[in-house]
């Protein structure tokens, strides 16, 4: 339910996008990518007030190092093709890392403030609105303008169908991490992380296979960034809390220097290779072997 709401809204914010003639790079990087966080952020929002946010804080970590590594990897493998990336994509980068490396630094004690959630909302507000002012495109064209009524309520039913879905999710995750004598912390950041990035994932490969390298781009990385900083803050806001600290060390540590290695690929002659994109696989792998030697 999950993944079948969040596909339907993505699908539909992008229409609603359209009708208000937003470029491509601004409907992947913030349409589309705020509606794909949508799985992670009912997820994390929803552990926190069930008094287990370090879960909610795996979920999101673990999903954005799946999402800077093993989304990619699975576009450009399935696609046969490198990944093309525009200048553009590029010039909203280059500070991209700095972003991802906030929630790691303000962690490192093992706890976060309510005062440090709102910076990182406020840090997170500030990236997306660069990225919306360097990126409109006026003379993008409009379609069916009587369509803005309709895709915003069926976007409003998709966001519906998140929420319920959410609410199993962490319930059906907790009694299996319980049943396994697993940490839910570890659930969270290897397996309900997975089932987040199926949106981006899925609207990616579809852009992807119609050479719309840019919208799939935008949409990954649009949601990492989101997922970071504005719902890392949203999780302290709500309820500030402690968590082990190897959730930072290994999974934040992890989630940065995935976006090293993937920026770097990108700056290599402004596409990511085949052969890069099996070597960013490789490191989801060893990722997740580390996690589960590591929180047995």
């Amino acid at each position: 339910m999950v993944d079948k709401g969040a596909t339907l809204a993505t699908k539909y914010s992008a229409k609603l996008a359209e009708n208000f003639q937003l470029s491509k790079y601004v409907i992947g990087f913030i349409i589309v990518a705020f509606i794909s966080i949508l799985p992670e952020a009912f997820i994390s929002i929803n552990s926190a007030i069930k008094g287990i946010p370090s879960f909610g804080l795996g979920t999101l970590l673990g999903s954005n190092i799946a999402d800077l590594t093993l989304v990619f990897a699975i576009l450009i493998i399935y696609a046969g093709r490198g990944m093309k990336i525009e200048s553009k994509v590029l010039k909203n980068l280059r500070i991209y890392p700095l972003f991802l490396l906030l929630p790691v630094i303000l962690g490192l004690n093992g706890h976060y403030s309510r005062l440090e959630g709102i910076f990182l909302v406020i840090a997170g507000a500030l990236f997306y609105g660069m990225v919306f002012r360097n990126n409109i495109d006026a003379s993008a064209t409009s379609y069916d303008p009587d369509g803005r009524y309709k895709n915003f309520f069926l976007l409003l039913f998709a966001m519906a169908l998140l929420l319920v879905g959410s609410h199993f999710t962490v319930t059906s995750a907790t009694a299996l991490a319980n049943f396994l004598s697993v940490k839910p912390v570890l659930i969270g950041m290897l397996v309900v992380s997975l089932g987040t990035v199926m949106p981006e994932l899925f609207f990616s490969l579809k852009s992807f296979k119609k050479k719309e390298d840019g919208l799939a781009v935008g949409d990954i990385l649009g949601t990492v960034l989101a997922d970071a900083t504005i719902l890392v803050g949203i999780l302290a806001f709500i309820s500030p809390f402690y968590f082990s600290v190897k959730i930072v060390y290994i999974t934040g540590i992890f989630m940065v220097i995935a976006s090293l290695i993937l920026l770097k690929f990108m700056n290599s002659g402004r596409i990511v290779t085949k052969k890069e994109g099996y070597l960013l696989f490789v490191f989801w792998v060893c990722y997740v072997v580390i996690e589960f030697i590591l929180n047995r």
